[in-house]
């Protein structure tokens, strides 16, 4: 077995698509720290998922390069695939908000993101189940503006970077609806109308940190469940703003749990988002924290919460 054999799988056409301008540094960057690089260009939307389900060989570890939506796929890849242990995956972000990478004090600069590849440790976290057969690395979510990023033109993603979910997003905001969700945990159960639902395992969701509470933990097993009903008034909007300040400790307009599982059930089909891609449409959805079965290559000098497992060449 060849224990310095990489897969580096890439998504030629993310953040503006500057891995153009730095792929060769990159690979410059591992070969020097004396890994075997085998590379991979994504041809579209769930090509990188269907490539690692069907891999086989012997690798260290796997490399993506992309946004989440790309390292999504790979995760998910690896969990189909029964010929391949959960092998640790080192992460260069190139979308647009990289909610994920950022709370893991991954560099959002590629160059930098490649040495903490060469160099860090694997951190255990855990994942996401969406259903039987999909995963998500820290969101899966339905309502005003999930809808933002894969329906964002790409091309103006490209342009305007994080500009344009905003400007997309704010096209939304005219036609604000709530559904009639019933949301059920091994605890208790809630039902009402609402406009917007998350379940997530992240620090900062859509760039903004502390949206889905206080003491977040990746490796806990449990996720941070959120569901807002749409606000009737300006007295209410005021309230949503105050509760996500952390001003006031409470407000009947959210409900928030901490959950290992939970089930979503509406009369109608909702459309989901998982990692920022189309998660498709819904009547019933059953989302699950697998504990620990993730492994992420994070900078070895960064603290990222109780436990960094052994580095990525096995050593302590």
């Amino acid at each position: 077995m060849n224990w310095k054999k990489i897969l580096f799988v890439y998504n030629p056409v993310s953040g503006r698509s500057q891995i153009k301008t730095v792929l060769s540094d990159i690979l410059q960057t591992l070969s020097g720290a004396e890994f075997i690089i085998e590379c991979y260009p994504t041809k579209g939307h769930g090509d990188a998922r269907r490539y690692v389900r069907e891999l086989t060989g012997d690798y260290l570890y796997i490399v993506c390069a992309g946004g989440d939506g790309t390292l999504d796929e790979v995760v998910s890849g690896l969990m189909d695939n029964q010929a391949l242990p959960m092998l640790p995956v080192g992460y260069i972000p190139l979308g647009t908000t990289n909610d994920f990478a950022s709370g893991l004090g991954i560099p959002s600069d590629p160059l930098a993101a490649a040495q903490a590849v060469a160099r860090g440790r694997a951190y255990v976290c855990d994942l996401g189940r969406f259903n039987r057969t999909d995963y998500f690395t820290y969101v899966a979510a339905f309502g005003i503006f999930t809808e933002t990023s894969y329906e964002t033109p790409q091309e103006l993603k490209r342009q305007l970077g994080h500009a344009a979910y905003l400007l997309q997003g704010i096209t939304e905001l005219g036609n604000i609806r709530t559904y009639h969700i019933k949301a059920e945990t091994p605890e208790e159960s809630v039902e009402g109308d609402f406009a917007f639902g998350m379940v997530t395992n992240a620090r900062s969701v859509g760039g903004f940190e502390g949206i889905q509470g206080p003491d977040v933990d990746l490796q806990d097993g449990l996720f941070e469940a959120t569901l807002i009903r749409l606000p009737a008034n300006l007295l209410e909007i005021n309230e949503l703003i105050q509760f996500f300040s952390g001003l006031i400790p409470e407000t009947p307009l959210v409900w928030r749990r901490k959950v290992k599982k939970i089930t979503f059930t509406s009369d109608e089909k909702i459309r989901w988002t998982r990692d920022g891609e189309n998660g498709g449409a819904h009547r019933k959805v059953t989302l699950k924290n697998l504990q620990g079965k993730f492994k992420i290559l994070v900078p070895s000098q960064v603290d990222v919460g109780h436990e960094v497992v052994q580095a990525a060449n096995g050593e302590n």
